[in-house]
């Protein structure tokens, strides 16, 4: 199947993005091109988030680092969050 999703960065995920080492942003860098292309490539883990975070999904950039959006619509998503497990779901 073929996609092309329009990523919409919010300022509070290119904030986010800014204060992590070169090496996440390089990783975020290739999961969001995949993302791009196939969103539910397994090495994304692309799943549905729930309570505070119910309505959005997230991926996996590194281990410990998710990227939290939101879907407008069938081509565009709106990416909101960056950051550790612990500092996204607390």
């Amino acid at each position: 199947m073929n996609y092309s999703i329009q990523i919409i960065p919010h300022r509070d995920f290119t904030k986010d993005l800014r204060k992590q080492t070169a090496k996440v942003k390089d990783r975020a860098k290739d999961r969001l091109y995949i993302f791009c292309h196939n969103p539910f490539n397994p090495i994304l883990y692309n799943h549905a988030l729930t309570g505070r975070w119910k309505g959005h999904r997230s991926i996996n950039i590194t281990g410990d680092i998710r990227a939290i959006y939101k879907q407008i619509d069938e081509t565009a998503v709106v990416f909101v969050a960056l950051g550790s497990h612990s500092e996204l779901y607390r």
